[in-house]
């Protein structure tokens, strides 16, 4: 089964300061701050919502399709999700604009400043989903948030079943926006610290939004997960990396079918 995997694409620039931004940002002159840091250490990774998604779900054995904006400088991106046999006939450049990307400079004790330039991410809303699309599933992840609320719109009317992964964008969109877009929403998905502020912003604690689709998913890094379903919560337990390291090279297989099956043990019908 295909699925469309709408939401963001983005460059991350990584840079290490070899020292501690305290020992430089004096608290009696931060109404005039002006620093600049040295950072020696320079990666870009590819990354971007809709980019790790399908490169996931690729890895599973997926067939995902992107859907995204991009500015004229993705190049190298494109040229890597033809690599590795992602689809991108979905993916639009929009003339005059940067690919979005993420700044971020760590010091030494992992303090971070972060500056994200949406660029080509405001448009996403320029891409339209219909049912002329050979989908059977998709995927509204952090993007444009005009973009996000058409794409749920649009699906909806197409009749396609999607998870809403608001994420980052969360805090975007009012109470009434969100209890409109799980209401059109297939699946939910959120981590802990989302999910406190998803029940907050729409007045509605998780059991009860969990009801208004067939299944909300709240994670929650290494305490495991929750999956609400069918009026009952269901406790995944994380796996230990000391586990995943002692299968070796098993890993991947093992953890495809364990998903796949409580997928269908959950929902009755495959993952892929």
């Amino acid at each position: 089964m295909r699925i469309l995997v709408c939401g963001s694409i983005a460059y991350d620039n990584i840079m290490v300061f070899r020292g501690r931004f305290k020992d430089h940002i004096l608290a009696d002159q931060i109404h005039i701050l002006n620093v600049a840091f040295l950072v020696p250490d320079l990666r870009r990774e590819y990354g971007g919502c809709a980019g790790n998604i399908a490169y996931n779900l690729k890895l599973l054995g997926g067939d995902p399709l992107v859907m995204a904006t991009v500015g004229e400088d993705a190049t190298a991106y494109l040229e890597r999700l033809d690599a590795l046999g992602l689809a991108r006939e979905q993916v639009r450049v929009i003339p005059g604009t940067f690919t979005a990307q993420a700044f971020i400079t760590t010091d030494l004790d992992d303090n971070q400043i972060t500056a994200f330039h949406p660029g080509a991410m405001t448009q996403s809303h320029v891409n339209r989903i219909d049912g002329a699309l050979d989908v059977g599933l998709a995927i509204v992840a952090p993007d444009g948030r005009d973009g996000m609320i058409a794409h749920v719109n649009e699906l909806a009317s197409a009749r396609i079943p999607f998870m809403l992964d608001p994420g980052q964008q969360l805090p975007t969109f009012s109470g009434p926006e969100l209890l409109a877009m799980i209401d059109a929403a297939t699946y939910v998905a959120v981590n802990d610290y989302e999910g406190r502020l998803l029940a907050e912003k729409t007045g509605r604690p998780l059991g009860e939004l969990a009801r208004m689709v067939d299944a909300l998913i709240e994670t929650k890094g290494a305490a495991g997960s929750t999956i609400h379903a069918g009026g009952q919560r269901h406790e995944i337990p994380s796996v230990a990396a000391t586990e995943i390291a002692a299968r070796g090279g098993q890993n991947h297989r093992a953890s495809r079918e364990e998903i796949a099956a409580l997928y269908r043990r959950h929902f009755g019908a495959p993952l892929f």
